[in-house]
């Protein structure tokens, strides 16, 4: 494959929200990911709607963003929460059958990778935003994420 074509084409995802793309010309094959610490910025979620904000107490009145997240039992979740920034799925490990990237009790550096979340048949890198040791996991591997979800508490 000719060098200026590969250089058109790292300018043109450059230039696009695409993270990744393979393309095959005959027996030869060129693979461009990009892969940084910037994740695409998600539309903000809108807050639910208030039926009666006279009749609601100020704790009902709470931001979306700023209610205390709760672990699936119950648990008050304290530390950094490392959020998913996508709705896809969440992979533990680079391929099936691979060590997974970080466990329970890992220390991680910031950009260190976590997991990776597939959204529209493209992986994309969830990296660590805070050094630290992982104190939990709060998902599965293959498991469906959405926006803004809790991933991984680092303390």
């Amino acid at each position: 494959m000719d060098i200026r074509k590969i250089k058109k084409l790292i300018e043109m995802i450059d230039e696009s929200d695409i993270a990744e793309i393979e393309i095959h010309e005959g027996e030869e094959s060129v693979r461009i990911s990009r892969c940084s610490s910037i994740v695409p910025a998600a539309p903000a979620p809108t807050p639910p709607a208030v039926t009666s904000a006279a009749t609601e107490t100020p704790a009902a009145q709470t931001s979306y963003f700023t209610a205390p997240s709760k672990s699936e039992d119950g648990d008050r979740i304290t530390g950094h929460i490392v959020r998913s920034p996508m709705v896809g799925t969440v992979y533990r490990s680079p391929s099936p059958g691979a060590k997974v990237f970080v466990e329970v009790g890992q220390h991680v550096d910031v950009g260190d990778t976590l997991c990776i979340i597939e959204a529209m048949k493209i992986l994309n890198q969830i990296e660590a935003d805070k050094a630290g040791v992982i104190t939990k996991v709060l998902v599965e591997n293959a498991q469906p994420v959405e926006y803004n979800q809790p991933l991984f508490i680092i303390e």
